[in-house]
């Protein structure tokens, strides 16, 4: 536990210094979700029903900017061997990687995403539960990603192979996410949608730290 707490206290500072890394994503989601007010014109009825999906698929796309920053520097400087090389569990450490990555770049869009939900008149009722999808779905986003990026580590020009990897998979988010806002919407119990969000997040959080190690081993061979 300590050596977890410690790698993540590492990445949250670095994180801090680069602020890039963190801020770049963030404004390309707040910038990707304003641009669709403006093409399709000031028709309410119409933004109020495809909010959720537009909120979402900028979320998607935003953090796939900000997933090689997981294990790229890292890789680079030779810590990924050290790590690979030290008694203590890689899946273990690849979880506080993970972890990180998601207090730096999916938090900040669960925080603004509000915001962004009263810009394209989403009721209120919608807006928490948007709230709750996102806290729910972005970490499966930054699990899911960060075994597209142990695959990849290793390759100069990754950027279009990991997406071809990572999107495909975070497909039943995206629809179990905005499903559930959308039965917000219609005044129905979007349980059944949150219920099986979650239960991906479990899945995830149970194998995919596992996984993304043994696919850096791969690699770092």
């Amino acid at each position: 536990m300590r050596v977890y707490l410690t790698l993540l206290k590492r990445d949250l500072l670095l994180a801090f210094r680069h602020q890039g890394d963190w801020v770049n994503p963030l404004v390309f989601f707040v910038i990707a979700v304003t641009l669709f007010p403006l093409g399709l014109g000031p028709e309410v009825n119409l933004l109020t029903r495809i909010a959720p999906g537009i909120i979402w698929v900028a979320v998607l796309l935003a953090a796939m900017l900000s997933l090689e920053s997981i294990f790229h520097s890292d890789y680079a400087d030779g810590t990924l061997e050290q790590m690979a090389l030290s008694p203590h569990p890689l899946a273990a450490m690849v979880l506080a990687k993970i972890l990180a990555h998601w207090l730096t770049t999916g938090l900040p869009m669960v925080l603004i995403s509000p915001l962004l939900g009263v810009l394209l008149n989403m009721p209120a009722d919608s807006i928490a539960v948007l709230m709750l999808t996102l806290l729910i779905g972005t970490p499966v986003l930054s699990l899911i990603g960060a075994i597209g990026v142990a695959l990849t580590v290793s390759q100069r020009r990754g950027g279009v192979l990991l997406s071809l990897l990572v999107l495909p998979l975070n497909i039943p988010v995206l629809i179990f996410a905005t499903g559930a806002v959308d039965m917000a919407a219609t005044g129905q119990s979007p349980v059944a949608h949150l219920s099986l969000l979650g239960a991906i997040l479990a899945l995830a959080v149970t194998l995919a730290p596992f996984a993304a190690a043994a696919a850096l081993r791969v690699s770092l061979e």
